[in-house]
C-alpha cells in the first residue's frame, strides 16, 4: 500500500543563517538530505489528472519522477526530468515554482503544496554528484541548426536538437557561455559551477559552443545561412536596460542592474582579487520590484554596503519578485521603501573626477510618495503621485532595475524580421518569425521574463524545427 505523508506544511529548506549570509556570496538554500526529499516525495498524491504538468511550461513528468524519489531511484527521477528539461539543477533552483507547476498542486488547497523545485533540485544535485555516466552522443541525421544565444531558451533548443541528431551550433556574444543564467543571476542563487555542469553535459550531446561572437555583427543570420544551416533559432535575449528619464541618471553612481550584476557575476567583482571595478560599500538605492531588483540589492549587501533600499512605486502586495526572494532579502536587511517613486537623482561635481569630469559623483535621490488608482490594463492599481510629497533618501549609488528590452541588433541587420513595437521579434505558435526557417523565443520575443518560459519556448522551436526538417 502506498505511504503518504499528509502535513499540511511542506519539508523546509535547510539555508544559511541570514547574517552570515548576507555577507558571503555561498549558495543561500543549502538543499534536501535524501531522507527530507522522500519524507516530501511522500506528500505526492499521484493524482490521476496530474495538475501540476499542465502548470510546467516544459511539461515534465512530475508525478513520475516523485514516485521514483519515494522509492529511493534518484536516478531515474532524474531521467524522466532530463526528457524534458535540458537545465533541470538550473530549474530547480530559480524557476518561480509556487506560480506554475506547484500553483497547480492539490496539496496545496488546504496546506502547503508538495516541494516540486526542492525535489527536482535534489534530483539533478544527486545525479551530478554520483552518476559519472556519459549522455549517449545520438548519430548524426546530417541537418545542421544554429542557435544565436546561449541563455535558457537557446541552450534548451540546442539540447533537445542534439538529442535528435541535429548538428547545432550555439553563437554566444560574451566569453562565456550561459546568457542570464551567468550575468545575470547571483552565485548565491545559482552557483555558477551549476551552469558550468549543465552546459558540458550538453556539449556531450554534441552541442558545439562558439563564444566572443556577436550575431549581426560578427556574423549576420544570412551568413549563418550561407555557411550551410538550414535553420534558425534566436535566443539572445533581453539585454538592453530601460532607464527612467529622470534628471541624474547619467551620475557616477547610477548602474542598470544588468552591468551592476554583470560586474559581479560575470566578471567576478566580488573576489578580493578582482580588478573589475563596481561601487562598493555607502548607501545604495535598487528602483524596482523584481527578481532582478532582489538579486541586485542583495548583491550590494554582500560587496558592502551599510544600507540598501528598494524603492518601489506599489505595495508589497503587488511587488512581482518570488516571495523567497523577497523573504531572504528582508531577512538579511534590505529595507524597502514601498509605495514610492524617485524623480531626480542628486550629485555634486567634481573636476578631478579623470573617469567623467562633466558629470560628478551620486550624493541622494529624489522620490515622491505614491498610491493606488484605478486598475490598468492588467488589472494592476496604477500607481498615482501624492502632491507636495518629495522626500530625500541619503545614497552613494543608485542601480535602475526596472525592465529591458531586446537588443535592436539582430533587427537591425536581418531583412524581413518583423518586430512589434517593444522590439520584440514576432512569432507563431511553433516559433517560426516572419523569415522562412528563423525561429525565435524566450525574451528576444518576450521581453525580460522567467528562465523556464524561455526553455518552454526553446523546447517549442525545436520541435517546429525538427517537423520542418525531417521531411
Amino acid at each position: 500500500m502506498a505511504k503518504f505523508n499528509m502535513s499540511l506544511k511542506r519539508n523546509a529548506m535547510p539555508a544559511q543563517d541570514a547574517q552570515i549570509r548576507a555577507h558571503n556570496f555561498d549558495e543561500v538554500a543549502l538543499g534536501y538530505t535524501e531522507e527530507m526529499a522522500i519524507d516530501e516525495a511522500n506528500r505526492c498524491l499521484n493524482c490521476k489528472n496530474m495538475p501540476c504538468v499542465a502548470g510546467c511550461p516544459v511539461k515534465i513528468h512530475i508525478p513520475e519522477f516523485i514516485a521514483k524519489i519515494k522509492e529511493g531511484d534518484f536516478e531515474s527521477a532524474y531521467q524522466i526530468i532530463s526528457k524534458s528539461s535540458s537545465l533541470p539543477a538550473v530549474c530547480g533552483r530559480v524557476c518561480p515554482q509556487e506560480v506554475q507547476c506547484e500553483s497547480k498542486c492539490v496539496r496545496g488547497i488546504k496546506g502547503e503544496s508538495v516541494g516540486i523545485g526542492r525535489l527536482e533540485r535534489f534530483v539533478a544535485d544527486w545525479h551530478n554528484t554520483y552518476c559519472a555516466e556519459e549522455p549517449i552522443h545520438q548519430e548524426n541525421n546530417g541537418h545542421k541548426v544554429a542557435i544565436v544565444g546561449s541563455g535558457p531558451s537557446g541552450l534548451t533548443c540546442a539540447g533537445d536538437l542534439a538529442k535528435k541528431g541535429y548538428e547545432v551550433t550555439v553563437y554566444e556574444a560574451l566569453h562565456t557561455a550561459g546568457g542570464v543564467l551567468v550575468y545575470g543571476i547571483p552565485e548565491f542563487r545559482l552557483p555558477k559551477k551549476i551552469v558550468a555542469k549543465e552546459i558540458d553535459t550538453l556539449k556531450k550531446l554534441g552541442v558545439k559552443i562558439e563564444t566572443n561572437v556577436v550575431i549581426g555583427k560578427t556574423l549576420t543570420i544570412d551568413e549563418l545561412f550561407e555557411q550551410g544551416f538550414e535553420a534558425v533559432f534566436i535566443g539572445s535575449g533581453a539585454g538592453l536596460p530601460n532607464f527612467m528619464g529622470i534628471p541624474g541618471e547619467s551620475l557616477c553612481g547610477v548602474y542598470s542592474a544588468n552591468e551592476f550584476l554583470t560586474r559581479s557575476n560575470l566578471m567576478k567583482s566580488y573576489l578580493e582579487n578582482s580588478d573589475t571595478p563596481i561601487m562598493k560599500g555607502g548607501k545604495v538605492a535598487v528602483v524596482g520590484g523584481g527578481n532582478v531588483a532582489m538579486d541586485a540589492a542583495r548583491t550590494a549587501l554582500r560587496l558592502g554596503a551599510e544600507k540598501v533600499y528598494i524603492v518601489y512605486r506599489r505595495s508589497m502586495e503587488e511587488l512581482p519578485a518570488r516571495r523567497e526572494e523577497v523573504e531572504h532579502a528582508e531577512e538579511e536587511g534590505v529595507e524597502f521603501r514601498l509605495l514610492c517613486n524617485p524623480v531626480e537623482i542628486l550629485g555634486y561635481h567634481n573636476p578631478e573626477n579623470a573617469r567623467d569630469p562633466k558629470n560628478g559623483f551620486v550624493t541622494g535621490m529624489t522620490c515622491v510618495k505614491m498610491e493606488l488608482g484605478e486598475p490598468d490594463e492588467r488589472g494592476r492599481r496604477r500607481p498615482v503621485v501624492v502632491e507636495g510629497s518629495e522626500f530625500t533618501i541619503d545614497v552613494d549609488t543608485v542601480i535602475m532595475s526596472i525592465g529591458t528590452s531586446p537588443n535592436p541588433l539582430i533587427k537591425s541587420t536581418t531583412k524581413g524580421l518583423e518586430v512589434n513595437r517593444h522590439g520584440g521579434i514576432v512569432v507563431n505558435e511553433d516559433g517560426l518569425t516572419s523569415r522562412n526557417a528563423v525561429y525565435a523565443g524566450g525574451d528576444a520575443v518576450t521581453g525580460a521574463a522567467t528562465v523556464i518560459s524561455a526553455m518552454g519556448a526553446g523546447k517549442t522551436a525545436a520541435k517546429a524545427i525538427d517537423k520542418a526538417l525531417i521531411k
